[in-house]
């Protein structure tokens, strides 16, 4: 399993993908095995192209992996199943991935701070 400290980028993105309860539904459907779009879908109960948004979103962030596949008929199925990955979340790890940030800081935009007297 990948276990390098993640690039903030990187972690801001896989938590973001991570925090919705479908995908995270999706990522505990796939951990017990491969499957393909349109059992994945009947399973978790969601329309497939709700489905393939998610998967998309879970790909990208790099927690998914996705293969075509031609069936014994000649039709293609995607199917997906989860990447060798780890997320180990310390004070330190943390600090470590937001000193990588590349987007913006949040505290240096909007109004400026009055000061007291």
């Amino acid at each position: 399993m990948t276990s390098a400290t993640p690039s903030g980028d990187d972690l801001v993105e896989k938590l973001a993908a991570l925090a919705n309860p479908l995908r995270l539904r999706i990522i505990g459907r796939l951990a017990a095995g491969r499957d393909y779009v349109s059992h994945l879908s009947r399973e978790i109960g969601i329309s497939r192209p709700l489905l393939h948004m998610h998967l998309q979103r879970l790909e990208a962030a790099g927690l998914i992996v996705g293969s075509l596949e031609l069936s014994e008929d000649g039709k293609a199925m995607k199917y997906y199943e989860v990447a060798d990955f780890t997320l180990h979340l310390t004070p330190s790890t943390l600090a470590a991935a937001a000193a990588t940030l590349t987007g913006p800081d949040p505290s240096a935009a909007g109004p400026a701070r009055k000061e007291k007297s």
